[in-house]
């Protein structure tokens, strides 16, 4: 019986498995390809495949993921629709990580329910989640460990007193900032993180190539990490960028 990408078994990993590829990593680079391309040219929404490399081992990745949804689920809902993935080591296909994300409505402001979610597992183990917070103007988010503990509250950087995004925190847009997105990481018991609040760490969309900018809506994503994160929540930043780009930046194009 033949079988496809997203229906092969993979090899359950453990957690030093994962210690292995991000304890040791302050940053990591992901990078989205496309599984269907002319999909997207007739403005359908294309199965995402994401690549992960550690910091100056580019373009040799230690990690590969696919996403487990229908097709009709994906024209119909995206950027809504459900979706599972699973991080696998290259050349073993072990697993490093999933990610578990159920339909919801869009992130949007002034809500009471249905919030974005996506939970993170490792070898059968919950790790975390990140979830969609109540907000007025500017979205913001909140990353959950395994035991429920607020691990980190993460939004774009803001002026006006939190009102709105600050277009220039990584440059100028019209310069080096240009068509770049970030989204800051701070602590949980942090009660200022607005304007020049300290963070700890950062998810940055960056901009890419012109033929990737034109064919498909492909992304590309730069993590540094908490100084001291361990390596269950740098895997849940991991699937935190999953889990912006699917409702930030997919169908940007459409």
């Amino acid at each position: 019986m033949s079988t496809t990408p997203t229906s092969i078994k993979m090899d359950r990993g453990t957690n030093r498995l994962l210690e292995t590829h991000l304890m040791p990593a302050q940053t990591l680079s992901i990078r989205q390809t496309r599984l269907g391309w002319f999909q997207e040219c007739l403005g359908c929404e294309a199965k995402g495949e994401f690549k992960f490399f550690k910091e100056g081992q580019y373009p040799n990745e230690f990690a590969t993921a696919i996403e487990d949804s229908g097709f009709c689920i994906r024209c119909c809902c995206a950027p809504c629709h459900p979706f599972k993935m699973t991080v696998a080591e290259t050349g073993t296909n072990a697993e490093l990580l999933s990610m578990d994300r159920p339909c919801a409505c869009c992130v949007g402001a002034c809500k009471c329910c249905c919030y974005q979610k996506m939970s993170v597992t490792s070898a059968g183990q919950n790790i975390g989640s990140i979830e969609e917070q109540c907000f007025c103007c500017v979205p913001r988010f909140v990353a959950y460990g395994g035991d429920g503990e607020k691990l980190y509250k993460i939004h774009s950087p803001t002026c006006c007193c939190g009102m709105c995004i600050d277009c220039c925190a990584e440059g100028n847009p019209c310069g080096k900032g240009c068509c770049k997105v970030s989204f800051r990481i701070y602590p949980a018991s942090q009660a200022k993180t607005d304007g020049d609040a300290p963070y700890l760490g950062v998810i940055l969309k960056k901009p890419k190539s012109l033929a990737t900018e034109l064919f498909t809506s492909a992304n590309a994503f730069d993590l540094t990490f908490p100084e001291n994160a361990s390596a269950n929540q740098k895997a849940l930043l991991v699937g935190s960028a999953i889990f912006f780009n699917v409702n930030f930046f997919e169908r940007q194009q459409g």
